[in-house]
């Protein structure tokens, strides 16, 4: 099925050949320290890195598998690739690819990726943090921020997130945010060896009021620095 070409000066389509990037965003205080969103660096590799092979246990069974070994895939090589990818789909408007830092330092990642214009304006979104900072607001913070930010700066209209149903702690986040269930993907994803279900969440800017910060602000989950 085709679609339809956008109307000129339809609500919602963005002014700039690729809004919304680069940016920096935040800062957000929750219990972990000061959250904020910016650019990935090339010199992100080392602590990418370190967090990544101590924490292949923790991000294994979530993520899609892929050629090689958790090591191999993990090298210093690896995000030298994995940075210039990020780089150039966000040159060309399809993707927004956030660190997180938590009072400065790197922390883990936050992608608002496959970005499609037009009548559509919409695009995923996915994250992981550091296990040590788990379940200190962290993932909340930026997931907030990132969102936020797409719905405004980024004109889109409309993020999906696909969840594995036993990933307890990114359920939370998402449904504490107002991501709506819409179905389930039966096999989506090959993850941690077998073809995985997973859940489809989605928020439209019409649903995010005035805004996920604000909100999150006032349930007490993060203050403003």
């Amino acid at each position: 099925m085709s679609r339809p070409q956008q109307p000129a000066g339809m609500a919602g389509q963005p002014d700039g050949k690729h809004p919304g990037w680069p940016a920096r965003l935040g800062t957000l205080r929750v219990r972990a320290g000061d959250v904020a969103l910016r650019p990935v660096r090339l010199r992100d590799g080392g602590p990418w890195r370190r967090i990544r092979v101590r924490d292949r246990d923790y991000l294994q069974r979530w993520e899609p598998s892929a050629p090689g070994t958790w090591q191999e895939r993990h090298s210093g090589l690896s995000w030298t690739t994995q940075w210039a990818g990020l780089r150039t789909l966000a040159r060309r408007g399809a993707c927004l690819p956030f660190a997180i830092t938590v009072n400065g330092v790197f922390a883990g990642q936050v992608t608002i990726g496959n970005i499609v214009r037009a009548s559509l304006q919409s695009a995923w979104i996915g994250y992981w943090v550091d296990s040590e900072l788990a379940s200190k607001g962290v993932a909340t913070a930026a997931v907030a921020l990132a969102v936020d930010h797409a719905f405004s700066d980024a004109a889109l209209h409309r993020l999906e997130a696909t969840v594995r149903p036993d990933n307890a702690a990114s359920l939370r986040v998402l449904t504490k945010h107002g991501f709506r269930e819409e179905g389930l993907f039966e096999r989506y994803l090959y993850v941690d060896g077998a073809w995985r279900d997973h859940v489809c969440f989605a928020l439209t800017a019409e649903e995010t009021g005035s805004g996920l910060v604000a909100r999150l602000i006032d349930r007490g989950g993060a203050e403003r620095v």
